[in-house]
Parts: structure tokens; C-alpha cells; sequence
């Protein structure tokens, strides 16, 4: 982890940072929607393009956008269905779904999930924004 000019060390966050991709329209409501709950866990939302732009990710362009992933404060990097789970063994009320989803076969269930969702998230986030834009509850 690198700091850029503007973060000082009092302001970096707690635990680190969820990195996703900011051109995608769902995953930034998603992100956007645990705000709250992963803040008072000691985590900040930065985009992936961000985090790349300031140095505090070193991803070779081609592999930016990839997964999700988590930034922690001391430079350890979880991608994928990993960051989720990193996440949720956080969260006294999601804690339950890191001990299932750590067992060997439902762990492999969680990534066939995750990356049929992810090579997907563009269709995903199209079909969800032009809903969005019908009715602005969603």
C-alpha cells in the first residue's frame, strides 16, 4: 500500500479499503449501500480506477478491473469471493456466512457464483440502471 500526497496517516481507514469497479453502475449502488455498515467496520469505498490513479494500487491495467478486491492497512490484497468473505468475518450478523462459505464445497459454490456475477456485471448493470431510472426507489 502506497500513501498518496493527500492521505496522512490519521486519515486512512481503520481496517482498509473495498475497491470495485466504478464503471459499473450496480456495483457502485451495491458498495454504495453498505456505506454504513462496512464504515463502522474500519472500511472506506474507493473505485478500483481511483485506487490506481493515486498509486495506492499497483494492478497492471489489463488486470484493474478483474474482482472486487480489499486493500487492507498493512498492503495484504483480497480479490474476488475472498474480499467478500474478508469482509464478512467482520461483521458479527454476517459472520455466519464466512464460516459456510469457507467449507471447501460451498467456498467453490461462492466462486462459480461470484464469477458468473462478475463476468456478467455490465448486462447486470444495464438492466438495473434502466429500472433505476423508471422508479428511483430502487
Amino acid at each position: 500500500m502506497k500513501l498518496s500526497d493527500h492521505e496522512s496517516e490519521s486519515a486512512l481507514p481503520r481496517e482498509g479499503w473495498i475497491l470495485y469497479d466504478g464503471g459499473c453502475g450496480f456495483c457502485f449502488r451495491w458498495v454504495h449501500l453498505w456505506k454504513k455498515v462496512v464504515g463502522r467496520r474500519g472500511f472506506a469505498l474507493k473505485d478500483l480506477q481511483s485506487a490506481s490513479a493515486d498509486g495506492s494500487l499497483e494492478i497492471p491495467q489489463e488486470n484493474l478491473l478483474d474482482d472486487v478486491r480489499v486493500l487492507t492497512r498493512s498492503g495484504k490484497l483480497e480479490s474476488g469471493a475472498n474480499a467478500y468473505l474478508y469482509v464478512a468475518r467482520r461483521i458479527w450478523w454476517a459472520w455466519p456466512f464466512y464460516a459456510i462459505f469457507r467449507l471447501p464445497g460451498f467456498n467453490s459454490l461462492l466462486w462459480l457464483g461470484y464469477r458468473w456475477f462478475n463476468r456478467n456485471r455490465y448486462r447486470v448493470s444495464r438492466h438495473f440502471l434502466a429500472r433505476s431510472r423508471q422508479d428511483p426507489s430502487i
